[in-house]
Formats: C-alpha cells, structure tokens, sequence
C-alpha cells in the first residue's frame, strides 16, 4: 500500500469515527435508566424502554410527529414537481431571459433566511398565516427551491436534447415528452433533492420556532428544544426523544441513498 493511501485511510478512520461516536452516545443513553451508575460509555445492562414511553407522552411528541410529517411530505412533494417543471425550460432553452432567471435563483442560495425574518415574520401575520400548515409549508418551499432547481437544471442538461427532438418527431406533446421521456430519467435528482429537501424541513427550528407557536402546531425541533430545559436532569428521555426525531430521516436516508452520490453529483457538475 503506498504511503499516501495508507494516510487517507488513516484520515478516513479518524473522520468516520468522530461521526460515529456521537450517535454511539445517543443510543447508549437513550436506553439506559436514570439511576444506572455505569460509565456514558459503556453499553446498558439491560434496555430501558421507558425512557421512549416517557418522552413521547410527556414531550408531546406524538402531535409533533404528526406535524413534522405533514409539513415535510407536502413541502417535498411541492419542491420536487414545481423545481421540475421550473428546471425543465431552464436547461433546454438557453435564452437571455433563463439565464437570468437561473442566475436569480442560485442566488437565492446566498440569502440566510435569519437576515430577513423580520419583514417575513410580518408578512405572515398580515396575511393569517400564523400557526397553520399552509404558510409554513410555503415558507419551506420557497427557500428550498433554488437548490433544487440548481440540481434539476444541471441534471437535464446532460439529458441528451435528441430525445425531445426524436419524441417531438413522433408527435408527443411537450407535456407528454416530460412526463414520459424525462421525468423517468430524473430518479437520481429527485431522491437526492428529496433528501435534502426533506432534512432542512424535518429539523428546522428557525421557522417553526417563530410561526409555529401554538402547542398543537409545534414540531419535533421546538417540542424538543423545550424538553430539554424542563427535563434536564433526565438525559435518558432527552436522548430517546433525540433517537426517535432522527429516525425517520434516516430510513428515508436509507431508502434512497444508492441515488444520493451520483444525482448529487450529476446535478452539481453539469450544472
């Protein structure tokens, strides 16, 4: 093995294990009793499953989970058709006009979403949006949208443009050409943009924490973020309500993650 090779496994090794180790920590506590007297470290004795129970029902995690499931599945449903029907004329016809606007959605991508909470905030409240479904779900697709539409863009443009010609050539209509030819090949940059899409909705806090206030509205991030302070000296609940925030995004992670690497990759580079 060649001295630099040998250094990047090293690397590698050091890198993956201060990734692991956190996680690690998380699953040891989430199952162990508040009185046991073993190290952090060391697995538990025996499982404790109470600490799930508990944090579910004293947390309120179940009407949590029912909101973050609302709000990321229609905000990832919302992000993927209209960054695909926005991508698609962005890529095929390279005018001066799509050029600005592509240019005007990557740039999008610059803006913190905390520089201009305060008109949003006001903004929201002047149109009723406060504490529904609707106007966060908007909120999330809106700021979602130019990454996506970066990865779609990038994506059809290595789509060769012979396949629309040929599929024109035979009398399909422009809707009947994307949803037949185009959106079959687009597997790989959907799950990836559903990934993405999918973490930044399902953690956030900046926004849920502002425009979601209400006790019944409050997501998973929110309804931890107050368990932690009220239930400090409990570290098994708030790690078993930590595990089981995670999980759903790492199934999801899991499901699609052999079309990660190479959407993420087609997307960024021919873009």
């Amino acid at each position: 093995m060649k001295k630099n090779n040998k250094w990047l496994l090293i690397i590698m090794a050091v890198i993956g294990i201060t990734h692991i180790f956190p996680f690690y920590l998380l699953i040891t506590t989430s199952f162990k009793a508040m009185d046991d007297p073993s190290s952090k470290w060391s697995l538990p004795s025996f499982s404790y499953l109470d600490n799930f129970t508990n944090a579910w029902e004293q947390a309120n995690l179940g009407q949590a989970f029912f909101n973050n499931i609302i709000i990321t599945a229609f905000s990832i449903i919302l992000v993927i058709v209209i960054g695909a029907f926005a991508s698609y004329p962005l890529a095929r016809y390279k005018t001066r006009l799509n050029k600005f606007m592509y240019l005007l959605f990557i740039s999008a991508l610059i803006v913190p979403p905390l520089t201009i909470l305060v008109p949003l905030y006001k903004f929201i409240v002047d149109i009723g949006g406060m504490n529904s479904y609707w106007s966060i779900i908007l909120l999330h697709v809106t700021f979602n949208l130019p990454m996506t539409i970066f990865l779609f863009t990038g994506f059809i443009s290595s789509i060769p443009v012979e396949l629309d010609e040929a599929a024109m050539m035979d009398g399909m209509s422009r809707f009947g050409l994307f949803f037949r030819i185009i959106m079959p090949l687009l597997k790989p940059i959907t799950a990836t943009a559903t990934i993405l899409a999918g973490v930044n909705v399902w953690n956030d806090y900046q926004f849920s924490v502002f425009f979601l206030q209400s006790p019944e509205m409050k997501t998973m991030t929110v309804s931890l973020s107050s368990f932690f302070s009220q239930y400090t000296n409990n570290i098994g609940w708030v790690a078993a309500g930590s595990l089981l925030s995670a999980l759903p995004i790492i199934i999801l992670y899991l499901f699609l993650q052999k079309y990660f690497v190479s959407g993420l990759s087609s997307g960024a580079v021919k873009g």
